[in-house]
Protein backbone atom coordinates (compact mmCIF):
# COMPACT_ATOMS: atom_id res chain seq x y z
CA UNK A 1 0.00 0.00 0.00
CA UNK A 2 1.26 3.47 -0.86
CA UNK A 3 1.21 6.46 1.49
CA UNK A 4 -1.22 9.27 0.67
CA UNK A 5 -0.10 11.69 3.38
CA UNK A 6 3.16 13.20 4.57
CA UNK A 7 3.47 14.45 8.14
CA UNK A 8 5.60 17.51 8.74
CA UNK A 9 7.99 17.50 11.68
CA UNK A 10 5.74 19.20 14.23
CA UNK A 11 2.73 17.04 13.34
CA UNK A 12 4.93 13.97 13.76
CA UNK A 13 6.12 15.13 17.19
CA UNK A 14 2.60 16.02 18.29
CA UNK A 15 1.29 12.61 17.27
CA UNK A 16 4.06 10.80 19.13
CA UNK A 17 3.11 12.88 22.17
CA UNK A 18 -0.38 11.29 22.22
CA UNK A 19 -1.92 13.37 19.45
CA UNK A 20 -1.89 16.58 21.45
CA UNK A 21 -2.52 19.79 19.54
CA UNK A 22 -3.46 18.16 16.25
CA UNK A 23 -6.44 19.64 14.50
CA UNK A 24 -9.54 17.48 14.25
CA UNK A 25 -8.86 16.87 10.52
CA UNK A 26 -5.21 15.99 11.12
CA UNK A 27 -6.07 13.60 13.95
CA UNK A 28 -8.78 11.96 11.81
CA UNK A 29 -6.37 11.44 8.88
CA UNK A 30 -3.77 9.78 11.12
CA UNK A 31 -6.29 7.63 13.00
CA UNK A 32 -8.04 6.45 9.83
CA UNK A 33 -4.76 5.65 8.07
CA UNK A 34 -3.51 3.69 11.07
CA UNK A 35 -6.82 1.80 11.40
CA UNK A 36 -6.62 0.87 7.70
CA UNK A 37 -2.92 0.03 8.03
CA UNK A 38 -2.07 2.64 5.41
CA UNK A 39 1.42 4.05 5.68
CA UNK A 40 1.93 7.63 6.82
CA UNK A 41 5.07 9.10 5.35
CA UNK A 42 7.59 11.48 6.86
CA UNK A 43 10.77 12.98 5.46
CA UNK A 44 14.25 12.01 6.60
CA UNK A 45 14.74 15.74 7.16
CA UNK A 46 12.26 15.49 10.04
CA UNK A 47 14.71 13.27 11.91
CA UNK A 48 17.33 16.01 11.72
CA UNK A 49 14.81 18.66 12.73
CA UNK A 50 13.65 16.60 15.71
CA UNK A 51 17.25 16.18 16.86
CA UNK A 52 17.91 19.92 16.52
CA UNK A 53 14.67 20.86 18.30
CA UNK A 54 15.39 18.49 21.18
CA UNK A 55 18.98 19.70 21.51
CA UNK A 56 17.86 23.34 21.64
CA UNK A 57 15.16 22.57 24.21
CA UNK A 58 12.40 23.77 21.86
CA UNK A 59 10.46 20.54 22.28
CA UNK A 60 9.76 18.50 25.38
CA UNK A 61 9.99 15.17 23.58
CA UNK A 62 12.86 12.82 24.28
CA UNK A 63 14.79 12.21 21.05
CA UNK A 64 15.35 8.51 21.72
CA UNK A 65 11.74 7.87 22.67
CA UNK A 66 10.50 9.60 19.51
CA UNK A 67 12.93 7.67 17.31
CA UNK A 68 12.13 4.37 19.04
CA UNK A 69 8.41 5.00 18.51
CA UNK A 70 8.92 5.78 14.81
CA UNK A 71 11.11 2.70 14.30
CA UNK A 72 8.61 0.42 16.05
CA UNK A 73 5.38 1.78 14.57
CA UNK A 74 4.76 0.08 11.21
CA UNK A 75 2.36 2.82 10.10
CA UNK A 76 5.17 5.33 9.64
CA UNK A 77 7.25 5.27 6.48
CA UNK A 78 10.57 7.12 6.32
CA UNK A 79 11.18 8.76 2.94
CA UNK A 80 14.80 9.56 2.06
CA UNK A 81 16.01 12.76 0.46
CA UNK A 82 16.60 11.89 -3.19
CA UNK A 83 18.06 13.72 -6.16
CA UNK A 84 14.52 14.54 -7.35
CA UNK A 85 13.64 16.01 -3.96
CA UNK A 86 16.84 18.08 -3.87
CA UNK A 87 16.11 19.39 -7.37
CA UNK A 88 12.54 20.27 -6.34
CA UNK A 89 13.91 22.13 -3.28
CA UNK A 90 15.82 24.43 -5.61
CA UNK A 91 12.52 25.54 -7.16
CA UNK A 92 10.81 26.48 -3.88
CA UNK A 93 12.15 30.02 -3.52
CA UNK A 94 9.15 31.28 -1.54
CA UNK A 95 10.12 29.11 1.44
CA UNK A 96 13.25 30.26 3.25
CA UNK A 97 13.62 27.43 5.74
CA UNK A 98 15.59 24.53 4.20
CA UNK A 99 13.64 21.99 6.28
CA UNK A 100 10.32 23.36 5.05
CA UNK A 101 11.62 23.27 1.47
CA UNK A 102 12.70 19.64 1.82
CA UNK A 103 9.40 18.57 3.37
CA UNK A 104 7.30 20.38 0.77
CA UNK A 105 9.54 19.02 -2.00
CA UNK A 106 9.07 15.51 -0.62
CA UNK A 107 5.30 15.93 -0.67
CA UNK A 108 5.39 17.29 -4.21
CA UNK A 109 7.70 14.63 -5.63
CA UNK A 110 5.71 11.80 -4.05
CA UNK A 111 2.35 13.52 -4.73
CA UNK A 112 1.33 13.40 -1.09
CA UNK A 113 -0.98 15.67 0.86
CA UNK A 114 0.94 17.37 3.68
CA UNK A 115 -0.33 17.50 7.25
CA UNK A 116 0.98 20.79 8.61
CA UNK A 117 0.11 23.73 10.81
CA UNK A 118 2.94 25.88 9.41
CA UNK A 119 1.28 29.04 8.10
CA UNK A 120 4.15 29.84 5.73
CA UNK A 121 3.69 26.48 4.02
CA UNK A 122 -0.10 26.75 3.99
CA UNK A 123 -0.03 30.28 2.57
CA UNK A 124 2.56 29.34 -0.07
CA UNK A 125 0.00 27.06 -1.75
CA UNK A 126 2.92 24.98 -3.04
CA UNK A 127 1.36 21.73 -1.89
CA UNK A 128 -2.07 20.39 -0.87
CA UNK A 129 -2.38 20.44 2.92
CA UNK A 130 -4.49 19.16 5.77
CA UNK A 131 -4.55 21.96 8.35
Amino acid sequence: MTARFLLDTHILIRWVQAGRRLSRDQRRVVEVAMARREPLAFSAVSLLEIAALEESGRIEANLYEVFDFLRAEPSFELLPVTYDIAEECSRLHSLRDPGDRAIVATARVHRLKLLTSDQRIIESKLVAVVE
